[in-house]
């Protein structure tokens, strides 16, 4: 009879994170959510959610990001991209708890923005984002310690995606950088490249590598070879100090989990099926489905396109599905479909579901505050200085 030895393995910090066993207070996930949800098959879910949030009155304001569930939506008061639901709430000092169905940063974003005795609520602690989880404030020290040693540290300007967690939008601020969004990372760069003696400037953009090349490749004139991806997982990313000195572009090895998915062949694809469709897709796909579909914009870029299309037109859509599905539900004289064949929802953004508004809503009519997104000063004067260059751009 043979005996098998135990195998000596330790399970990482990610491994229990994932499984629901450990939180981890640096990162955007989070397992945590204190209190019974109500059950998802409870036939009162909507009327608990009006009860509550009509004993609440204006003391509560609640957001929803485009890319959330329809049964939440139904509640938000203001839709909209990240930035745009953190400024509307910086807008309305009068209501005492923001309610921010969307994911961790976003409500980061909201508690910098806005006044110190509004509080930012998040229904579901683990509802994160894996691009902003791909970069943490050690490994983008670490980066500039790197940026440093090759020399280049010094005409280097940090740009980070709204999609980045605090810490990283006050990395950015610290060192004399901006925070931009999908709709003016043109704007955003031009500024930053600006910052530096003429043609000698570069950029480290962070944390979607997608949405930093499409910019520079498809919008400004650079090359793919006046880009690099820096990988924090490799000594010195994976790079020469020459290839750093060559580069215009530092790009952060980062992607989004939904809009990485989409490949050649899915456009190719939907062409072959749907005679004349048009494809329109998010920037932070990747650079060769960027140049083979038709439109490329931002989310309130892709809504504005199909308000705007003419009737008995085709369209096939790169971003997140909740958002397709309810665009083709509003243009019912259109045809619009998921550029992919499989089904995908951002996983993370999916976990603000309406049990767990309903007992957000229900707890705070009852005077318990739960799931408070605080960000620390310190971290929040940098972000907030990194924030304010982006809405000065010119």
């Amino acid at each position: 009879m043979t005996t098998t030895e135990p195998l000596d393995v330790q399970p990482t910090a990610l491994a229990l994170l994932l499984l629901g066993r450990e939180a981890d207070p640096r990162s955007e996930r989070g397992v945590e959510c204190p209190g019974d949800l109500p059950a998802p098959s409870d036939p009162d879910l909507v009327a608990r959610a009006r009860a509550a949030k009509a004993r609440l009155g204006d003391r509560v304001f609640v957001l929803g990001h485009h890319y959330q569930r329809d049964e939440v939506i139904e509640f938000a008061d203001v839709t909209g991209d990240s930035f745009k639901l953190a400024r509307d709430a910086a807008a309305r000092p009068q209501a005492e708890f923001i309610v921010f169905c969307g994911v961790h940063f976003m409500a980061e974003s909201a508690d910098i923005l806005t006044s110190d005795d509004q509080r930012v609520i998040l229904p579901d602690l683990a509802a994160g984002c894996s691009m902003a989880d791909m970069a943490t404030a050690e490994q983008v020290a670490e980066c500039w310690d790197v940026l440093a040693e090759a020399g280049v540290a010094d005409v280097t300007v940090p740009v980070a995606y709204m999609n980045s967690s605090a810490d990283i939008k006050a990395f950015t601020g610290r060192h004399g950088g901006t925070i931009c969004t999908s709709s003016n990372a043109r704007r955003a760069l031009e500024w930053a490249f600006g910052q530096r003696p003429a043609g000698g400037g570069k950029v480290l953009f962070l944390p979607d590598q997608h949405l930093g090349r499409n910019t520079a490749v498809r919008e400004m004139g650079y090359s793919l070879e006046d880009c690099v991806v820096y990988n924090p997982h490799k000594p010195n990313g994976g790079l020469s100090a020459g290839q750093l000195r060559a580069a215009k572009m530092i790009l952060w090895r980062g992607h989004c989990s939904v809009h990485g998915r989409f490949s050649l062949e899915s456009v190719e694809d939907v062409r072959a099926r749907i005679p004349g469709v048009n494809v329109l897709v998010h920037p932070e796909c990747r650079n060769e489905v960027v140049a083979a579909a038709d439109l490329v914009g931002s989310t309130e870029y892709i809504i504005k396109a199909l308000d705007a299309a003419p009737a008995g037109s085709s369209w096939a859509i790169g971003t997140e599905l909740n958002l397709v599905r309810r665009l083709a539900k509003a243009h019912p004289d259109k045809q619009i479909v998921f550029l992919d064949k499989t089904v995908c929802f951002c996983s993370t953004m999916n976990r603000i579901d309406l049990p767990h508004l309903v007992w957000t809503l229900e707890s705070l009519a009852d005077g318990k505050v739960v799931n408070r997104i605080t960000v620390d000063p310190e971290t929040e004067r940098f972000a907030r200085r990194a924030l304010e260059q982006m809405l000065a751009l010119p």
